[in-house]
């Protein structure tokens, strides 16, 4: 159905053209999913960007054939591509906060797609919207379609996305990390539409991904691209059994699991080449562990293995001999003592104001009774649905946003209440990773500005030379080039900004991290540096982290201790230990069932939960999970359970225990 041939994409820099993607081929048929996996700046992006003919002002296309059931699209004029894209073909951007219209409502944004390829208007256009914002998981649709943008959380923008890109049932789908933002259940919930719709219409699609549980579960073939090109392509069975390429295999080396949780994981020195200097031979070559005279000179040709299983390299062998990268380190082994950060019954509530006067007609209980506690030098992963106030909870222990009740203890400081100087310099002791680095980050600084302002304003590294030095660092740290200091943001791509907001953290060296979904943006080899980073800095500096994610593998590797939160309160919390292998709460068991994992074997049926989460503004009667709980009882509808210890650490809520 959709054919690529020799595509080369590039970008003007001054008088001069740079191929970010050169010259690669591939095919998808009807039905199949092809899967293009690589490091965050290989050209992923840009090749769907091609595909789309969507690529920014600086964006060429060099060379190359598209066609999409014979009918070539780099020939189509401007007004011919409109009725092609988003109707024939659609796109799931990486971005979502940055690809929706800030002004515009949700309903406007998807009534745009059905208007003009379905010629759907009035209440039959209301009717498919409110279905299809169904079908991606977003509670009270009705009421979502009347709002814009910036009043939806990460994972529900990126629901939102899916939508706009389903409403014109599109032939071929491209993807670029369509579950990045996503937790695990609903993440499982889109996996399993996307393939229904697939199954339904014949439909093909290009994911781009990161995440190799989403590859073992949804793809067909897998073409692996590092630096513009395609270096192996081979069939899901092939490329899980027998990855031939040693950038493939450093890939599945680099992945974080329990049982690596003692060991450095794999990393692959040094970054993927710049535009601007890439080298003659191999391009993987001053990177890769076998390298051979020859691969320095000369450009390796395509070889094809049995079936179908083609690789470009010159390099022979079954497998990377180890050099020591992935050397054990021990655990460390911290006593807990004295909890560093203490929240006491921590509540959030948003007022929902209506009318002329804005009268206050209820309240959004986005944080509803948060008792946890951290000690120095130990992870809390804090895990649970998007919408069920994770982000607000990291959020309101910064006092970026006002708890409603409660107390927050750092050191046995009463954070809550505290304003002005008294509160700027407590910031210094602990600071935030946001979760969209692209939001988060100021697009009119150079990165070095950037990094280096929180010295300034906290007082930690007033002179210049000083901080310069330390930005170079912290650059290096987080595997940047020093020259990044004098580039903007937008230059840089997702997973690259996301260790500039690490970067940014680290700055004021805090004792306290709060961690948003830091990894969620990252392919997996520089998933390895951050996670190998973090866990330095914890040995090291003693740091504690909140790591608030949906990414179940680095919770095993990463976390001491694991809080599963949902619709504003804790479920269960305990080790991690406890919570991984011997979950008591249904929730934290459908949560864990719906991960994928990176291998063929192992694969295990989610427990799919009926219907959505409810909405923070109305939550249900009783224990919040009742609605969708496949064992709820009559007292599961009458009062919230009280909490009960299954051992020392281990405390679940919910009536099944009592």
């Amino acid at each position: 159905m959709l054919k690529v041939e020799n595509l080369r994409l590039g970008f003007t820099a001054g008088k001069k053209t740079l191929a970010a993607v050169d010259g690669i081929s591939f095919e998808i048929a009807k039905g199949e999913t092809f899967a293009l996996l690589g490091e965050s700046g290989c050209g992923k992006s840009a090749t769907a960007q091609g595909i789309m003919r969507l690529l920014p002002a600086a964006g060429r296309i060099l060379n190359g054939k598209v066609t999409l059931d014979g009918e070539e699209l780099l020939r189509l004029s401007e007004a011919d591509m409109r009725a092609y894209r988003g109707g024939r073909m659609a796109m799931i951007f990486q971005e979502p906060a940055t690809s929706l219209n800030p002004v515009l409502t949700v309903g406007r944004q998807i009534g745009e797609v059905l208007e003009r390829h379905l010629d759907l208007r009035g209440e039959a256009a209301t009717g498919r919207m409110i279905d299809l914002l169904r079908q991606v998981g977003i509670a009270d649709p009705e009421r979502r379609l009347t709002e814009y943008p910036f009043q939806l959380s990460g994972g529900m923008k990126q629901r939102v996305m899916i939508a706009i890109a389903l409403a014109g049932e599109p032939e071929l789908l491209i993807a670029d990390e369509p579950t990045t933002a996503l937790d695990v259940t609903v993440q499982a919930q889109i996996l399993d539409l996307l393939a229904k719709l697939q199954a339904e219409r014949g439909m093909g699609m290009l994911l781009i991904t990161h995440d190799l549980g989403v590859v073992a579960r949804m793809a067909h073939r897998i073409g692996v691209m590092y630096a513009g090109e395609l270096v192996e392509v081979a069939s899901r069975e092939e490329f899980f059994t027998r990855p031939r390429h040693p950038y493939t295999q450093a890939l599945f080396e680099a992945l974080p699991d329990l049982s690596r949780r003692g060991a450095r994981l794999m990393t692959i020195p040094g970054q993927v080449p710049s535009l601007a200097a890439m080298p003659a031979g191999c391009r993987f070559a001053d990177r890769c562990q076998n390298v051979m005279p020859v691969c320095r000179e000369q450009s390796p040709s395509w070889r094809e293995l049995a079936g179908g299983h083609a690789v470009r390299c010159h390099w022979q062998g079954e497998s990377v001999a180890s050099n020591g990268a992935g050397h054990s380190i021990s655990e460390l082994e911290i006593d807990p003592g004295r909890a560093f950060l203490e929240v006491a019954d921590l509540k959030v509530h948003f007022p929902i104001r209506k009318g002329f006067l804005q009268r206050t007609v209820g309240h959004v209980r986005a944080v509803d009774g948060v008792s946890l506690a951290i000690s120095a030098g130990r992870t809390l992963a804090l895990v649970g649905e998007s919408g069920c106030g994770k982000t607000t909870v990291g959020k309101a222990l910064l006092q970026l946003i006002q708890p409603t009740d409660g107390s927050v203890r750092l050191g046995g400081s009463e954070l809550v209440g505290l304003k002005g100087k008294r509160l700027r310099s407590v910031r210094r002791h602990m600071q935030m990773v946001f979760q969209d680095p692209f939001a988060s980050l100021n697009p009119r600084l150079r990165v070095g500005e950037i990094i280096a302002e929180g010295m300034g304003a906290l007082g930690v590294e007033a002179d210049a030379a000083a901080q310069t030095a330390a930005v170079a660092a912290l650059l290096l740290q987080v595997g940047l080039p020093v020259d990044a200091v004098d580039r903007y943001p937008h230059e840089f791509s997702g997973g690259q900004r996301q260790r500039i907001a690490i970067a940014r953290a680290l700055a004021v060296q805090p004792e306290l991290l709060i961690c948003d979904e830091p990894t969620s943006a990252l392919d997996v080899s520089v998933q390895a540096q951050i996670l190998n980073l973090l866990k330095k800095l914890q040995g090291e500096l003693g740091v504690a982290f909140l790591f608030i994610t949906h990414n179940f593998s680095v919770v095993e590797y990463l976390a001491h201790d694991v809080a599963v939160m949902y619709l504003g309160r804790i479920v269960e919390q305990g080790r991690a230990e406890e919570i991984l292998r011997s979950p008591q709460h249904p929730y934290t068991k459908a949560l864990l069932s719906a991960v994928p994992v990176p291998r063929l074997e192992g694969q295990t049926a989610a427990i799919r939960l009926p219907g959505e989460a409810p909405s923070p503004a109305n939550p249900p009667m009783g224990c919040h999970f009742h609605p969708r709980c496949p064992q709820a009882m009559d007292v599961c509808r009458q009062r919230y359970p009280q909490v009960t210890d299954i051992s020392a650490s281990h405390t679940v809520s919910c009536h099944l225990l009592d």
